[in-house]
C-alpha cells in the first residue's frame, strides 16, 4: 500500500512542519481571513460566518493540536490534527467508513495565497500521515465542504476515499473521507 503522496517541488530542507504556538495566531488568522475570502469568492458556504475564529485558534494551540508549516522563518500554512477525537465521525450517511480503528484527523487546514496550488496542503496531508504510522494509527479521516472541489480533488490525488457524509454540532453537512495508513 502506497503510504505518502509525491513531495511537491515547492518543498524545500529549510520547510518545517511544528507545533504551533500563541506568536503564531496572527499569521494563522491572517491565512484564514485569506482562505474564509478564497471560498466566498468560490461560492463555498464553508468558513464563513467568522470561523475559524481567533478563540478556535487559541483554544487547537492550548490543546496542543495547531500545528503549522514554515519556509525559513515565513509560515506558510496551518492546520489542526487530532487523534482518535472526533465525535461526529461516530455517526456516518450514506455511506461507511472503510475501518472502525484508532485514526488520525486533519481539520481546518489553510494555505496562505501565495503557496496556493503548490502542493502544500498535500505536504501537510503528508506530515498528518507520517505522524499517525509512527503513532501506529491505522487510518487518517477528514472531511470538507461538498462544494469545496479544491480540497476533494486534493484528497482524491493523496489516495483518500470517499465515505459518505457527516454532520457537524452545529447541523451542518460534510463529505467525509479516508485512507487506510497500515
Amino acid at each position: 500500500m502506497s503510504h505518502y503522496c509525491q513531495i511537491p517541488s515547492i518543498i524545500r530542507v529549510s520547510m518545517l512542519f511544528r507545533k504551533a504556538t500563541s506568536d503564531d495566531i496572527p499569521a494563522m488568522m491572517a491565512i484564514f481571513v485569506q482562505s474564509q475570502s478564497s471560498l466566498k469568492a468560490l461560492g463555498v458556504n464553508q468558513w464563513q460566518n467568522n470561523y475559524p475564529n481567533i478563540e478556535v485558534v487559541g483554544q487547537d494551540i492550548s490543546k496542543e493540536n495547531a500545528y503549522v508549516l514554515m519556509d525559513d522563518d515565513q509560515l506558510i500554512a496551518t492546520s489542526t490534527i487530532l487523534f482518535n477525537d472526533e465525535p461526529t465521525y461516530n455517526t456516518i450517511y450514506e455511506g461507511e467508513w472503510l475501518s472502525r480503528s484508532e485514526f488520525v484527523v486533519a481539520h481546518r487546514i489553510a494555505v496562505d495565497i501565495r503557496y496556493r496550488q503548490k502542493g502544500i496542503a498535500s505536504y501537510i496531508l503528508m506530515e498528518v500521515e507520517k505522524m499517525a504510522i509512527q503513532a501506529k494509527i491505522p487510518s487518517f479521516k477528514i472531511d470538507t465542504h461538498k462544494d469545496n472541489f479544491p480540497m476533494r480533488k486534493t484528497l482524491e490525488k493523496n489516495g483518500f476515499t470517499y465515505c459518505g457524509r457527516i454532520v457537524l454540532s452545529d447541523g451542518n453537512s460534510r463529505v467525509a473521507y479516508e485512507k487506510l495508513l497500515i
